[in-house]
């Protein structure tokens, strides 16, 4: 473990027993992309879900990282020939689009070999501008094909002021997580794309200054699987060797992070945003989406994959102590910090549970008084990448709450779910996207549905 001293500096201490990342299910390592195929000459002609471009040869469609939409370029094949699409990576840019720029991670840009570039930041040799407006189309092309909704949607940089430190133009500075994997003779380093190669690297510029001068990338980790570091809001940065091993409470030592006057405390290996002014931008976002005039603060309200209760805190500033909530959450150690941080509503109460079973179970039990009081509630939902799914949409719905605010962080997820929720009655009312992951593909987005009278 390492940690600085107030002054900043690299105070280093190693312990006799290493602190420990919880420990994570092994994974199959994907395929590893080829290096010896075939290089084309391809146009570029439009972005695709994925953070990689889309182009043609001889009518078989080519996904092209590192390439933008307009582009000639020479990009390398990196699947089997007899593959029905192929994928490839851009080795030379014939005819450059006005957008592109230097990659402000000299490890991640083009000028290296494809196998040799860090991962993470796909977008980075796009300009700030134009990244955001990709991510735009491919969320309005998500919700046009899944959603079956047409809507133009813009999306939004993070308020500078709420992310000290980060350079907005550069899209650097912001990351207060970051993962660096270890390979077998202990050298760390983020992976290649579609890869579990480790990439040594010198810099880590997206990630915010104090991990950026902490990170220990020339030092070895024989016998590590990773090395984490993070950078809470409040408190010194940590740098945690994870061993696969587990040492006891090596994984729940409580870190504390503000978002406004308000703070939160949860396990340092917990779940929280990654972007240093995530929190407040989606606090934000779900307070103002909430439509006042719908909402009752006597109803059965929800917060749903609720963490450690941020959002559900989020709602219950907006519309003060009087307001019943009920954070659902499957994890069992942050519903007990949940339950914690959201003491100040006497309304507000922490469930350990999965989102399916929870809501089955509650369908399933259901008053005539308490479903009068779900079917006037507010429901905040924010799922993994994968989305709330059929399951969950249809056991909502069945509920019938009066509104849903739903925070995603995958476009076809969200569009998909959107789809569901409209054969069961709801419409979008409206939607925001925020640039929660600059210099990557990722986009925040968060809607509201109500049920059509």
């Amino acid at each position: 473990m390492v940690n600085p001293d107030r002054r900043g500096n690299r105070a280093r201490r190693r312990p006799t027993r290493p602190q420990t990342a919880a420990p994570r299910a092994a994974r199959p390592a994907p395929a590893e992309p080829r290096t010896d195929g075939p290089v084309l000459e391809l146009d570029v002609e439009r972005i695709a879900h994925g953070g990689v471009a889309v182009a043609r040869h001889e009518g078989r469609v080519v996904f092209v990282a590192d390439a933008i939409p307009g582009e000639r370029v020479r990009a390398r094949v990196s699947d089997d020939a007899k593959a029905k699409f192929w994928r490839a990576e851009t080795v030379e840019v014939l005819d450059a689009s006005p957008d592109r720029r230097e990659h402000p991670w000299a490890e991640a840009g083009v000028d290296r070999a494809p196998e040799r570039r860090a991962g993470g930041a796909e977008f980075g040799h796009i300009g700030m501008g134009r990244q955001r407006a990709l991510k735009a189309e491919v969320l309005a092309d998500a919700l046009a094909r899944f959603g079956g909704v047409d809507e133009a949607v813009e999306v939004e940089a993070v308020d500078p002021a709420l992310a000290p430190g980060a350079d907005s133009e550069l899209g650097t500075g912001w990351r207060t997580r970051v993962r660096l994997h270890v390979d077998a003779e202990g050298r760390v380093g983020p992976y290649a794309a579609r890869s579990h190669r480790v990439v040594p690297v010198s810099s880590l510029p997206l990630a915010v200054p104090e991990l950026a001068h902490l990170a220990p990338l020339d030092e070895r980790f024989a016998g590590a699987q990773a090395v984490d570091l993070l950078a809470p809001s409040l408190g010194n940065p940590w740098v945690v060797v994870d061993t696969g091993e587990t040492t006891r409470g090596g994984g729940r030592q409580r870190i504390e992070e503000q978002v406004g006057e308000r703070v939160f405390r949860l396990d340092r290996g917990g779940f929280w945003q990654v972007h240093r002014g995530a929190a407040a931008t989606l606090t934000a976002a779900v307070q103002g989406m909430v439509d006042g005039e719908l909402f009752d603060p006597r109803a059965a309200n929800h917060d749903l994959y609720g963490g450690v209760g941020l959002l559900a805190a989020a709602v219950g500033d907006r519309f003060g102590d009087t307001v019943r909530i009920t954070s659902v959450e499957s994890d069992a150690r942050a519903t007990e910090h949940a339950g914690a941080n959201l003491a100040d509503w006497v309304g507000a109460r922490a469930v350990t549970g999965r989102v399916d079973r929870y809501l089955g179970e509650l369908a399933a039990s259901a008053s005539p008084a308490e479903r009068e009081r779900l079917r006037a509630a507010t429901i905040v939902l924010d799922p993994p990448r994968s989305g709330a799914g059929r399951q969950v949409v249809e056991r909502l719905a069945e509920l019938a709450p009066r509104q849903l605010v739903y925070v995603a962080c995958d476009p076809v997820a969200l569009a998909r779910d959107i789809g569901l929720f409209a054969e069961r009655g709801y419409r979008l009312d409206a939607i925001r996207a925020f640039d929660l992951f600059p210099n990557t593909h990722h986009v925040e987005a968060v809607a509201r549905l109500t049920a059509i009278v």
